[in-house]
């Protein structure tokens, strides 16, 4: 199981939080630089460093760009795309509140084609649920769950072409798991065929505001 991290917590005010992911490297499928909620308006250098530091340890630093379930404009979406590859060097993006269903699909591939122009070598696609099977082509992992733990227990199910697919390919996003059953939810992601996750105990409004309490090295 490879750690997915969305970090969302600004480097001044969690230093060692960003050292330590760069510590844990050989376990993290990649990590989410969202500035603010995207690259922001100007290039951060507190950013820097630690991008640096991930960088130089193997790890993928992927650029926040939000889609808004593509309500957001391709130019907007594009020019999020660039600043995070001039700004912060990103190696992939992250494309959040992506659309799920078939009509949103002609959107995301555009997105798709600009992220590759513009280098993105890893492109990881988050509805949050599983989407219509087509979205497989566009991304190099897709989040087919990212929801709070009772959600998950009590009513995760997932279509027959999931289960056909690589663990690699798909990813679990949980966030508010009791300390008492970390080990337990990184089970059930693998149970449920996910190969990339995170889980966090921490709720909305932003659960990814830390580091996970499970790290390659650190046990629950």
């Amino acid at each position: 199981m490879m750690l997915l991290v969305p970090l969302y917590v600004h480097p001044a005010e969690d230093p060692v939080a960003w050292q330590r992911l760069a510590e844990a490297a050989s376990g993290l499928y990649g990590v989410v630089l969202n500035a603010a909620d995207g690259p922001g308006e100007l290039p951060d250098p507190a950013f820097t460093g630690p991008v640096e530091a991930l960088r130089a340890a193997g790890v993928r630093v992927l650029g926040y760009v939000d889609l808004d379930y593509g309500a957001r404009s391709l130019a907007d979406v594009v020019r999020d795309i660039e600043r995070h590859r001039d700004w912060y060097g990103a190696d992939g993006f992250f494309l959040d509140r992506a659309p799920a269903d078939r009509t949103g699909l002609p959107f995301v591939r555009r997105v798709a084609r600009a992220a590759r122009h513009a280098g993105g070598a890893n492109l990881v696609l988050n509805p949050g649920v599983h989407p219509a099977p087509g979205y497989l082509k566009v991304a190099d992992l897709i989040v087919t769950f990212e929801g709070h733990w009772s959600t998950y227990v009590s009513t995760f199910t997932r279509p027959g072409w999931a289960d056909r697919q690589p663990p690699e390919r798909l990813c679990h996003l949980v966030y508010g798991v009791p300390d008492a059953f970390l080990a337990l939810a990184l089970r059930t992601a693998g149970e449920r065929g996910a190969g990339v996750c995170c889980v966090v105990g921490r709720e909305l409004p932003n659960p990814w505001a830390a580091l996970p309490p499970v790290l390659p090295g650190k046990t629950p």
